[in-house]
This record gives C-alpha cells, sequence and structure tokens, in this order.
C-alpha cells in the first residue's frame, strides 16, 4: 500500500483528527452518532471537540451467504426498522428472501441486545432540525452508513454529515449523492482495507464501548453545566466563546498560535479539562477576518498582545467574571503574546501558561512578566524546547519548565496533550486561588535573618550542608549516592517532577543497582496492573497473550510508552535471561487505569484455572452493567 498518509495509531487518533477538520465548520445545534462497536472512540473524540451530545444508531450489516465480510445489506433499528440491501452483491450472492428475511431477523435481535446493554433507559436525542453527523472507524461499501442516513432523514435531521477516517474513493462518490457533506481524510483509490490504515485495529468489546460511552457523556453532563455565550470584544468586534462553570474559580484566556483561531481543536481540548477543574474559559480570535489574509500578523506580537489586553479590559465589565483570578494561556506564537501581555498587566495577570509556545518571542519584556509562568514543551520538539531554555532563564518570576517525554510540537502523540492540559490545570488551581471570604490574611513574611559573614543566607547554608551533589543518571557515580538503600527490603521512589524524562533515567539507574548489585527481585510500578503483566511476560521471555492490545495504549501512555522505560526493560530481559524463575526480576503494576480490562484480565485468568469461579465472576461483574 502506498500513500503519503501516516496510519492512524488508533481509533481514538482516527477521531482526533477528524475533529480537527470539522471544527472548522459552521455547524448548527451538532450532534455524533456513532456507528458501534468501531465508531464509538472516533465519534467520542469528534463529540468532546465539537461540545455536542453523542448518540449512537444502531445498524448491523448482513453479511453475504459463505462471505458474512462481504455487506448484502444492512438493518437500521428504530421505530420502524428498515433493511437497505446492495442490488449488486444480491445478484452475485444467490441470496434469496427466505436467506434475507433469517438473516434480517437474527441481526435486529443483536441490535435489541446491543441496545439494552449499551444505552439501557437512556433516551435517544432526537436529530430533528440539527446538524447530524454520523461516524465510523471507515467504510468499505458503505451500506450501514447508507442505512443510517436514511434514518436521520425520516427524523427531519436538517443536515447530515458523514465523517470516517478512510473509505474507497468510489463509496465516498456514492455517500456523497446522499449526503449533505461527507469528510473523510483518507479517500483511498487502491482501497485494501479498514484495518489496513490502522496501527491498533482490536476488535472492540461490549465492556470496553461501553467504557467510553460512560466516559463520553459523564463529560457531557459535568459541560451541561457550564454557561457559554458567544461574545464580541471591542473595539473591533472579535468573536469569542466564554463558557463560566458554576462557581468558578478563576478565568483563562487564552491566545491561539499562529493560523489558528478560536476552533483550535487542541486549546478546546485543554480549555474542556479546565472548565472541569472549575475555571471559565474564554477563546478568542486574535484576528478579524481582514487581518487573517495577511500572514504577517500572525507574527505580530504587539497586535496580538494589544488584542488580549483588549479582552482584559472587557473582562473587567462583566459582572459574571470581572472579579475573577485571571490567567494567560498560550499556544505557539500566542505565548509570546501572552506574556508579553502579562508584562503589561503585571498586577491583573495571576499566571500564565505556555504549551508548545515561543515565549521567546516577547523579547526583552520576559523580564518584566510577574504572574507566575508555566512553560510546557514536547520532548520530540528539540528546537522550541532549546528556545524556551533560553526563555526560562530571562523571566524574573516564579517560573518552571515541564517538559512531556515524546511530544512533538502540535502534542498529538496519544496522552501528550491530556498530560499537557493537566499540567496546566494544576498550576492554574496552585496560582489562581481565590482568597476565602472570612479568614484572616495570611501573616506577613518573617524578617529574614541576616547573612552570615561570608554572604550565604543561613537557610541556604543549611541546606547546603545536607544536599548530595549527584551525577548525571548515566554516570556510574549516580547509584553509588543511592547505596544505603540495598539494605532495605522495600524502597520507594517517588518523584516531583510529573515524568520528566531526567526521572526516568534516575529511577532506572536506582533501581538496576538494587536488582543487579543486592538482589531485589520485583519491581512494583503505579501503572495499569494488565499492561504491566504484559511486560512482565517480556521481560521473562514468555511470549505475548494473543488477541489484546499492546501495552500501554491507554492514558497516561507518555509515561510509559518512550525510549527509557523502554530500554529499562531491554535490560532486565537480559538480566533474567538463563536466571531460574525463582531468582528473576518481576514487573508488577500498581494501577486500575482502565476497570474494563482488568476485568477481562480477571475473567481470562479464571475461565483458564476455575471455570465455576469464572462463571461466578460473570454474575457479580454483571453490577457495573448500565
Amino acid at each position: 500500500m502506498e500513500h503519503s498518509f501516516d496510519p492512524f495509531e488508533t481509533r481514538a487518533d482516527a477521531g482526533r483528527r477528524l475533529a480537527v477538520r470539522l471544527t472548522r465548520l459552521p455547524l448548527e445545534s451538532p450532534v455524533v452518532y456513532a456507528l458501534p462497536r468501531g465508531g464509538v472512540p472516533v465519534a467520542a473524540e469528534i463529540a468532546k471537540a465539537l461540545r455536542a451530545p453523542l448518540d449512537l444508531i444502531f445498524v448491523r450489516k448482513i453479511g453475504a451467504p459463505g462471505a458474512p465480510e462481504v455487506a448484502l445489506g444492512a438493518v437500521v433499528d428504530g421505530e420502524a426498522a428498515e433493511t437497505i440491501v446492495n442490488p449488486a452483491v444480491l445478484r452475485a450472492s444467490g441470496a434469496d428472501e427466505t436467506y434475507l428475511a433469517r438473516a434480517r431477523a437474527a441481526e435486529l435481535a443483536e441490535l435489541e441486545r446491543r441496545r439494552a446493554v449499551y444505552l439501557g433507559a437512556r433516551k435517544p436525542v432526537d436529530p430533528a432540525g440539527r446538524t447530524a453527523i454520523v461516524v465510523d472507524d471507515g467504510l468499505a461499501t458503505g451500506a450501514t452508513v447508507k442505512a443510517a442516513l436514511g434514518y436521520l432523514r425520516r427524523r427531519k435531521a436538517a443536515r447530515v454529515i458523514v465523517a470516517v477516517p478512510v473509505a474507497p474513493a468510489d463509496t465516498l462518490h456514492e455517500i456523497g449523492a446522499l449526503a449533505d457533506r461527507v469528510e473523510c481524510l483518507v479517500p483511498d483509490p487502491a482501497f485494501t482495507g479498514v484495518g489496513a490504515w490502522y496501527r491498533d485495529f482490536h476488535q472492540l468489546s461490549d465492556a470496553e464501548t461501553i467504557g467510553l460511552l460512560r466516559e463520553a457523556w459523564q463529560g457531557a453532563e459535568s459541560a451541561a453545566a457550564v454557561a457559554t455565550r458567544a461574545v464580541v470584544i471591542p473595539p473591533l468586534g472579535l468573536a469569542g466563546d466564554l463558557r463560566v462553570p458554576a462557581d468558578a474559580r478563576g478565568l483563562v484566556l487564552f491566545a491561539h498560535g499562529s493560523g489558528s483561531s478560536r476552533f483550535s481543536p487542541r486549546n478546546r481540548a485543554v480549555a474542556a479539562v479546565l472548565e472541569r477543574r472549575g475555571f471559565a474559559t474564554l477563546l478568542l480570535d486574535l484576528l478579524d477576518p481582514a487581518e487573517e489574509v495577511d500572514r504577517r500578523n500572525v507574527f505580530d506580537i504587539p497586535l496580538l498582545a494589544e488584542r488580549l489586553v483588549a479582552a482584559t479590559g472587557w473582562i473587567a465589565g462583566e459582572p459574571d467574571i470581572a472579579e475573577l483570578p485571571l490567567g494567560l494561556f498560550g499556544a505557539s506564537t500566542g505565548a509570546g503574546a501572552a506574556l508579553l501581555a502579562a508584562a503589561e498587566l503585571p498586577g491583573r495577570i495571576g499566571a500564565a501558561v505556555s504549551r508548545g509556545g515561543r515565549p521567546d518571542l516577547a523579547g526583552a519584556r520576559l523580564a518584566e512578566v510577574r504572574a507566575p509562568t508555566l512553560l510546557i514543551v514536547g520532548g520530540a520538539d528539540r528546537h522550541v524546547l532549546e528556545l524556551n531554555r533560553q526563555a526560562l532563564a530571562a523571566l524574573a518570576c516564579e517560573k518552571r519548565l515541564d517538559i512531556v517525554p515524546g511530544a512533538g510540537h502540535l502534542f498529538e502523540e496519544p496522552g501528550t496533550l491530556e498530560a499537557a492540559a493537566d499540567l496546566a490545570a494544576s498550576w492554574f488551581e496552585h496560582h489562581l486561588a481565590p482568597a476565602t471570604p472570612g479568614l484572616p490574611a495570611p501573616p506577613a513574611p518573617a524578617t529574614p535573618r541576616s547573612p552570615r559573614a561570608d554572604g550565604v543566607p543561613p537557610v541556604l547554608a543549611t541546606l547546603r550542608k545536607a544536599l548530595t551533589p549527584l551525577p548525571a543518571p548515566e554516570d556510574p557515580g549516580f547509584a553509588d549516592a543511592f547505596e544505603e538503600l540495598g539494605r532495605r527490603r522495600v524502597v520507594l521512589l517517588g518523584e516531583a517532577s510529573h515524568g520528566s524524562f531526567e526521572f526516568y533515567r534516575a529511577r532506572a539507574a536506582i533501581t538496576r543497582r538494587l536488582i543487579e548489585k543486592h538482589g531485589f527481585t520485583i519491581v512494583a510500578v503505579e501503572a495499569d496492573w494488565p499492561d504491566a503483566a504484559a511486560i512482565d511476560r517480556r521481560i521473562r521471555g514468555k511470549p505475548a497473550v494473543a488477541g489484546l492490545p499492546p501495552p500501554f495504549t491507554r492514558f497516561p501512555t507518555w509515561m510509559w510508552r518512550n525510549r527509557d522505560v523502554d530500554d529499562f526493560v531491554t535490560v532486565q530481559q537480559r538480566h533474567n535471561a538463563g536466571r531460574p524463575a525463582a531468582r528473576q526480576v518481576r514487573f508488577r503494576g500498581l494501577d486500575l487505569y482502565s476497570m474494563t480490562a482488568s476485568i477481562a484480565a480477571v475473567l481470562a485468568y479464571l475461565d483458564r484455572v476455575d471455570p465455576q469461579a469464572a462463571a461466578e465472576a460473570r454474575v457479580r461483574y454483571g453490577c457495573l452493567a448500565p
């Protein structure tokens, strides 16, 4: 297969890429309809980016006799079930009416089962008068999507859009005649199959699908409690979207990067995290339509900063947000504008965050910034990382540089944007905390003690006595400083850097010393235990369990799927080679990031060793179904 488009890592990755396309469209009252099961992870990402409700359309393919993977037709559930038949496949397959009726009844029964399992008593979203977006993980013949389109037309959707990551080019022409718009990332003229375009195309289970739906619906219910309004910022009438949760703890004003707008899916994803943590958000366009035509304007940092200062003035006149602590969030060139605005407004800006930004574009004014500033950079974005290190040195305020391992400039890698959003939210939580009414003011700082005769303050002198200088983690002498730990039975390695690559290397060096010199045999990590079990099998030379997704493909992917951890695993694999099982190192997980995967692992184990207990476990786990 020759193509210039990178394959999708997962269905969620495909959904995020599709969301970028869809957020640029004028969508009136959108609702996202997934075709389960494969369409659910794709649709969940789109619904999150559009802040639109997520629902399901239950469609089942009717396979041809002897070739069930070939779509003879499809049946869609609803008040009156409808069957769509592909005449060409029907003739070629030789199927008769009896076969068609029997297959239709079987698929309808499966649809009813899935409706009960996935939705329970949840009411469907009425598409009447709305923009309905039909989403699947890909198309082949398009039979299921055609059936879904007929369903939505009968329900009087105002506009119907089909959004899929990949499809045959000729099928898209057919769908285009039925839908108002089709968005497809890969219209493949030499289509060989949907799965060929995914690195991870595992079959979704009911439990995994239910988990994704619950997560999406819970997020939507939280978002529903957020008051939303479109705003216009004078004097140029710049458009903005303001979202204010109940009892907001602060307001974060976003400055988008070059070539972006207030519809940036990445900024909107970060904003959604902040809203869930109690912050109001304001995303606005920093240029008017005429200014956007001239590309030089997106790099005019003083102009963009001026627009942020104007927005701050507008905020002061809005009663519901005027008194909220104010933070700035900038991406790309917007970071330079945000910090320049912070320098202009030292008494108003409570904190600033840059994500993959160019804070260096604020130039000499960086030294005037007084707001605590966090710089978040991807570990793979080496040029921008160096520019951020230079900007960090120029800042004279409280400051920090956090590196997200494996992230590129756009934070498109799985889990990296979530990590950046979490870092930003924690920073704002700490620095935008409003004063609590009724509590006394904090005491004034104590008068500093006089420095010693050598000019070194007493606190610093005490710290210097207690600290042990350390070489780089790669230096063989690094682990020597931790030799004392070898006499312990249990060693806990904690960190305060939120997973920096320096910590990964330090952790590996200390652990290797304890294993290789002092005979430690268990490494217990803060990670999902089914994923850790897969690593445990690898380091002990055992084959991987067939049918399971690769380990650590769920959040927090960036924390475990990186080069430093991979190197550590390889070293332990060599260490175990040739050793008896009792002396081999084991790799254990302590967390349950994915309840559905953990349940599946328990049931798989019980099926092997105690089928009666497995049956009882399935009954008890049934309480977790909707």
